[in-house]
C-alpha cells in the first residue's frame, strides 16, 4: 500500500476483509481470526469517518478564507480612501502622523 490514495487504500482493505472472511478457516492456523479481521474493518470505518470530518473542515476553511479575503479587500479599499483624503487635505508634513511615508 505504498503510494496509494486514501480511497484506494480503503477500497483495498475492504476487499481484503471480504477475502479474509471468505477464507478464514484456511487462515486460522496463521493467526487470522475474526477479531483480527474485525480490527481491520473497524480501522477502515474509523478512517472513513475521520476523512469525512477532515473534508468538512477543509470546506469550512475555504469558506473562512473567502470571508477573510473579502474583509481584507474592504480594509484595503477603506485605508486607500483615507490615505487619498489625507493627502488631499493635509500637508505632507502631517502625513507621518497617519503612517504615510510617501513622497509626492
Amino acid at each position: 500500500m505504498g503510494n496509494q490514495s486514501l480511497g484506494e487504500t480503503l477500497a483495498g482493505s475492504s476487499v481484503l476483509v471480504a477475502g479474509l472472511r471468505a477464507n478464514l478457516d484456511k487462515l486460522k492456523r496463521r493467526g487470522m481470526d475474526e477479531a483480527f479481521v474485525g480490527s481491520i474493518e473497524e480501522l477502515n470505518r474509523g478512517i472513513t469517518t475521520l476523512n469525512a470530518e477532515q473534508e468538512a473542515l477543509k470546506t469550512r476553511l475555504k469558506e473562512k478564507t473567502a470571508q477573510l479575503d473579502e474583509a481584507v479587500v474592504s480594509l484595503k479599499a477603506k485605508t486607500s480612501e483615507a490615505r487619498r483624503v489625507i493627502k488631499l487635505e493635509l500637508g505632507q508634513i502631517s502625513w507621518k502622523e497617519f503612517g504615510i511615508n510617501d513622497v509626492r
